[in-house]
Formats: structure tokens, C-alpha cells, sequence
């Protein structure tokens, strides 16, 4: 933070996270999936990006889409994920679970960030925390434990138009944004009776990717206001 302030870009794929360290991004949150919020890595995306960035990155250990209630075998998944994304070089993890009645899962969170092995020194929660810790300004947010630190973190849905009053309003030195763009696919044959997934899902043909010029953006406003 040597700006006073961290901005966090969340990526899912290698272009995006080349693209979020060019225009200034301080830290990569890593996943698959955004269009479902979020899920685990290929740890083959970890090990590429790893090699093509020099700014921390932290791997999101979420199993699935949807709510953040996990059976035992999800937290299996879970733990195992853990293991596999510090073996392949994670600076940090992201992870939530919630209990039934959306509370903090305060037992599950600390069964996962305190390894017997102490192999993993810092974690960010990444948590639907509405029950919990209301928002001074509308967005979600999540927090971050490390070391004895916790630091509140707004995200979800900033963009260069709402970032100001944002960090304005809850005085955060940290920020977390995608800043994507769609770009069009280099395909040439398109075949418009065929889609990969259900009829709902994202373009084919249209590809979002971290923007560096939103990057830039969303930095130079963090920089006058921090």
C-alpha cells in the first residue's frame, strides 16, 4: 500500500490479471466462474498467473455457486483446495461460509484459516455480512484477517462512478472491483444454433476481461481521494 490505499481486482483468467497489474491493481483475487460471483481456480490458472504477475494473488476457495452453506463434503473440497492452492503458490485465500440462519459460520472460517501445518498466515473472508456489520454505503463488502489485522473491504458492483463516494463514506483504504469490459471472441465460425451451457448463460462470442483503462481509472480516483 504504498499509495495508502490497495485496490483488489477480482480475475478469471490470465489476460485479466496481466491487465489489472498493468493499470495499477495492488492485489489479484483469483477465481472461475465470476458471472456465478465466484468459485475455485483451475490450479493450472494459479500456476500461469503466478508466472505472468508480480503482485500478490489470492485464491478463491469457493466450491460451487449459489449460497455460502456447505455440507461435509463441500468442506472437504474446500480443505483440499486449500492445500492444493498454497502448494501452488497462493499469497492468500478467499473463502466464506454462513450458517443456516446467515450468520457468520464462525467454527467453519477458523477450521479453515488455522491449519495444523500453520501453513497459511493470512485469509480473506469474503462473506455476505448484511446480518452482521451494516454497510455505511450500498455495496457489499468483506473483510480481510491477517496477522491480527482486520480490515473492511468494500466491493461488489464499484465502478469509476460510484468509487468516490464510496470511499468517502466508509473510510476503507482497500477496495475491491472487477473493471471488466466485454471484448469481442477472435472466432471466426460462429454457429448461432449451438450454445456451451444453458440459454441464459454469458455470449459465447463475448469475452470480459480486467479493462486496463478502468484499472487506470479507478486508481487515479482511490490516488486523489487517499
Amino acid at each position: 500500500m504504498d499509495d495508502g490505499f490497495l485496490m483488489e481486482v477480482c480475475v478469471d483468467s490470465v489476460e485479466s490479471a496481466v491487465n489489472a497489474e498493468r493499470g495499477g491493481a495492488g492485489r489479484i483475487e483469483l477465481c472461475a466462474g465470476l458471472v456465478e460471483g465466484g468459485t475455485t481456480p483451475s490450479m493450472g490458472l494459479l500456476q500461469v498467473v503466478k508466472q505472468c504477475v508480480r503482485v500478490p494473488v489470492f485464491v478463491m476457495i469457493r466450491p460451487r455457486g449459489g449460497d455460502f452453506l456447505y455440507s461435509d463434503r463441500e468442506v472437504e473440497v474446500m480443505k483440499a483446495d486449500i492445500r492444493l492452492a498454497k502448494l501452488h503458490g497462493a499469497d492468500g485465500l478467499v473463502f466464506g461460509a454462513l450458517t443456516e440462519d446467515g450468520r457468520i459460520d464462525t467454527e467453519l472460517c477458523t477450521a479453515l484459516l488455522v491449519r495444523k501445518d500453520n501453513e497459511i498466515e493470512s485469509c480473506k473472508r469474503s462473506l455476505k455480512l448484511q446480518q452482521e456489520v451494516p454497510c455505511a454505503v450500498p455495496c457489499q463488502s468483506h473483510f480481510i484477517a491477517a496477522k491480527g489485522r482486520i480490515v473492511v473491504v468494500p466491493g461488489g458492483g464499484i465502478t469509476e462512478r460510484n468509487l468516490q463516494r464510496i470511499l468517502e463514506g466508509s473510510a476503507a483504504s482497500e477496495f475491491h472491483c472487477s473493471a471488466r469490459s466485454a471484448r469481442d471472441s477472435g472466432m471466426k465460425f460462429r454457429n448461432p444454433n449451438i450454445t456451451m451451457g444453458a440459454s441464459f448463460s454469458a455470449p459465447e462470442y463475448s469475452i470480459k476481461v480486467a479493462d486496463v483503462a478502468k484499472v487506470r481509472t479507478l486508481n487515479a480516483i482511490a490516488k486523489n481521494i487517499l
